[in-house]
């Protein structure tokens, strides 16, 4: 067993038995290599990466490539979602080298870790365009001792390179240097405008295959026709959302979604779970049904929900990252199915329709056999034969190998799954889903923030490691938030707003923005702060939405003014690529029309109910425990509904639907871009 046998991320000990001497990213590494003037290599991936695999099966655990990367590199492996900061540094430089990024990351570097070179996945042969890994390593080491000026040179350019395009681009300037902002309301229109150029109104999703789910684009559809009442929009986040539910990237027996489809028609799967696509994808399907009332809409995020507590639970209380896509070393094996299989799982009675149903043929869609799905336009609601079968179908499977399950518990992926559930178990009243939420809230203040106050990235085993980044930071203020608004205890306010302080502190730089590592961090070639969108919402536009709906709900002018100041750099960005930052756009909101205050006073279930019913992202809902020192309990009667705008508050609501007129009122402000004073 080689260096990461103790790791905590069960992706470096997947590596533990291979005969190369991994380290973990650290000192050791990086001392060895100037001890003994060797090149590092750099390989970056993650549990749930099927091409991760196959690297790992062709090369690292190959005598002969691992006994050239011992005589002639130091090899350093990491875990991405343990270690964003190393991936987003080091992902910049292999896209400025080869136009294109994914994992495996292969990059080598200098001793003090300059990049000098770099790529994904190298096969274990040649193939036509693509060199073998050996042939890559001989290369390299011959450039090493033969050509060394040249490769600090390449260091010297590609870590500028990495720079420039890590940090902030300067031709966005500073944000006194921008004409007049552009204001929210354009913002969405124009980033809808541009995702109608890009929407495939067949099947659904932006742009051509592989196909990602993008729930950020999907809720910009979902608010622009909140907004305005444009069809076409609300078209766009529906025929995306029923072909996905449809199609085989969602698990039709046991919910939830795969990371991916590789063609257009959400037929063919990437297998591997995320975590965090799950949290994205119920907000999506729950903001759906509350827009249209469709139930079918409520069923995905209802069994998506019964996916994650019931698979990627820890028993320790967190949730687990992900799941592989491979099982018995093939990818899917676990989702696929035969007309034998069904047969053999089945009453004889319920065979046809279980066949018709999912669509499973002799010929099948994937290599012989079939990944189970519906037609793009039928009914997702089963019959009650068909979920009959349904269920033997799922409990049949579960007998079968199931893929790894990486159960390493990430703070930023738990804030996000628990505060979009406890958002869902405020609009559907489900308690299950209320204590859910509270209790992975609970297992991460326990084992995820030091003493001192300091929260750390991740947790397996009983052990945490690595400090928390900033979307960490900021995610837990948003879930922190939303368990205030579904609980009504000032508690949770607290939690957020220490964690608010915390987080500004520590990553703000001079202009607002946050950078992605704290002060208190190891130094990297370039200190990275996330502005665009990736998998998951970048950091800086996650902070300014958690920070101006928690300055609305404590009348904290200090949080309030960190959110505009992050936002004052964020937008120029939004301007030119808004489906890039999807999320600054919808931030934005907050910035021009101002938070929507509500305030339930007394024991008024049907005045909750009522705010808590309809699609209103620029709400934030107070109620229970009041909070004397902010202006939104002074001078409340009891049980009433008041409906404010910077605190100034229309006519109280007496009854549910007062308060929807209220709320009506809002929207219709705030499409007109008044705004009140």
């Amino acid at each position: 067993m080689n260096r990461l046998a103790e790791e905590t991320s069960p992706y470096l000990r997947q590596h533990a038995g291979n005969p190369v001497d991994w380290y973990p990213w650290g000192d050791d590494a990086f001392e060895r290599a100037r001890r003994e003037d060797r090149p590092v290599l750099l390989s970056v991936g993650y549990s749930a990466c099927h091409w991760c695999h196959v690297m790992a099966h062709e090369s690292f655990e190959d005598e002969a490539t691992a006994d050239d990367l011992n005589a002639r590199f130091v090899s350093v492996k990491v875990d991405r979602e343990e270690r964003p900061d190393v991936d987003a540094v080091y992902m910049e430089a292999v896209q400025a080298l080869t136009g294109q990024g994914g994992w495996p990351m292969t990059v080598f570097l200098m001793p003090d870790g300059r990049p000098f070179y770099g790529g994904t996945y190298f096969p274990s042969r040649d193939r036509p365009g693509l060199p073998s890994f050996r042939r890559v390593l001989a290369a390299v080491d011959q450039l090493w001792r033969e050509r060394r000026a040249d490769v600090e040179r390449q260091a010297d350019a590609l870590a500028d390179a990495v720079r420039r395009r890590v940090v902030l681009p300067e031709r966005w300037g500073a944000p006194g240097d921008q004409a007049a902002p552009v204001p929210a309301p354009v913002l969405l229109e124009r980033a809808v405008g541009e995702l109608g150029g890009r929407a495939d109104a067949t099947w659904g999703g932006f742009g051509p295959a592989p196909k990602f789910p993008q729930p950020q684009l999907i809720e910009l559809c979902l608010r622009q026709h909140r907004l305005t009442g444009d069809a076409a929009s609300l078209a766009m986040a529906t025929t995306t959302l029923g072909a996905m539910a449809a199609g085989g990237i969602y698990d039709h027996l046991g919910g939830g979604f795969a990371r991916y489809a590789t063609e257009a028609t959400w037929t063919v799967p990437h297998f591997e779970k995320m975590l965090y696509d799950q949290a994205g994808l119920v907000r999506a399907y729950l903001h759906a049904w509350q827009v249209t009332g469709q139930r079918r809409w409520l069923a995905v995020a209802e069994e998506t929900v019964g996916y994650v507590l019931g698979t990627l639970s820890s028993p320790a209380g967190g949730l687990c990252s992900a799941e592989d896509a491979d099982s018995e070393g093939e990818e899917g094996r676990f989702y696929l199915w035969t007309p034998g299989q069904v047969a053999e799982a089945l009453p004889a009675e319920l065979v046809p329709a279980a066949l018709e149903w999912y669509g499973v043929t002799e010929e099948g869609n994937f290599e012989g056999r079939t990944i189970l799905r519906r037609p793009r336009d039928a009914p997702l609601e089963r019959p009650a034969a068909v979920e009959d079968a349904r269920q033997r179908l799922l409990a049949a499977r579960a007998g079968r190998v199931r893929p790894g399950l990486d159960d390493k518990v990430l703070t930023e992926w738990n804030a996000m799954f628990a505060s979009a559930l406890a958002e869902a178990a405020a609009v559907t009243g489900r308690r299950d889903w209320a204590d859910a939420a509270r209790r992975v809230a609970e297992f991460l203040l326990a084992h995820l923030r030091r003493p001192d106050g300091r929260w750390l990235r991740s947790w397996q085993d009983g052990r945490a490691r690595h400090l928390a980044y900033a979307g960490d930071y900021a995610w837990v203020v948003d879930m922190c938030t939303r368990l205030a608004e579904l609980t009504g205890h000032r508690r949770w306010l607290d939690e957020a707003a220490a964690t608010a302080t915390a987080m500004l502190g520590l990553f703000a730089g001079d202009d607002g923005l946050l950078f992605t590592t704290g002060h208190d961090a190891e130094r990297l070639v370039v200190r990275p702060t996330e502005v665009l969108d990736g998998a998951v919402p970048a950091a800086n536009s996650v902070a300014a939405l958690s920070l101006a709906r928690l300055a609305a709900l404590r009348a904290d002018d200090a949080l309030a003014e960190a959110a505009q100041r992050i936002l004052g750099v964020l937008r120029p960005v939004a301007a030119e690529h808004p489906l890039a930052a999807a999320n600054t756009v919808a931030a934005a909101a907050l910035a021009d029309g101002g938070v929507t205050e509500v305030v339930v006073t007394g024991e008024r279930p049907d005045l909750l109910g009522a705010a808590r019913a309809r699609f209103e992202p620029t709400m934030v809902l107070a109620w229970g425990e009041p909070d004397p020192s902010s202006p939104l309990w002074a001078g409340r009667d009891e049980g009433l509904g008041y409906v404010c705008r910077h605190y100034a508050c229309r006519t109280p609501a007496r009854t549910p639907e007062d308060l929807a007129s209220r709320l009506e009122d809002e929207r219709v402000a705030e499409r007109a871009g008044t705004g009140r004073p």
